[in-house]
């Protein structure tokens, strides 16, 4: 069986059914919860944890690899810097909006596409 959103197989038994849709777990999770770059709330609290913790707010390995490259290149697509991380894109969204909420990365139009870089 494959996943209507990804075309990921599914072993039997882990496929999730959503609007008539059959989907693997990541791609249900998604759709359940997408992800929000731009959430007011989030980023007020990531910027007080940034500005109460006394070390500082831990970023992850990935987070950490994500702020590199946008350094080496000035910026990047997303479906490029998926390929370079060799995540799905989808996870690569989730940490950019970790990244956007603690103002470290932004987006932005360039010649019409969409890039992520540093803030």
């Amino acid at each position: 069986m494959r996943c209507e959103r990804c075309r990921e197989t599914i072993e039997a038994g882990e496929e999730r059914e959503l609007h008539g849709k059959t989907l693997c777990e990541d791609c249900y999770t998604d759709a359940l919860s997408p992800t929000r770059g731009c959430d007011p709330w989030a980023v007020h609290s990531a910027k007080s944890l940034l500005r109460e913790s006394e070390t500082g707010h831990k970023i992850t390995e990935v987070q950490a690899r994500i702020l590199e490259i946008l350094e080496e290149t000035g910026g990047i697509e997303l479906s490029l810097l998926s390929e370079r991380l060799r995540m799905k894109p989808s996870d690569v969204e989730r940490e950019i909006a970790a990244l956007r909420h603690m103002e470290k990365v932004r987006g932005e139009l360039r010649r019409g596409k969409r890039i992520i870089r540093l803030w």
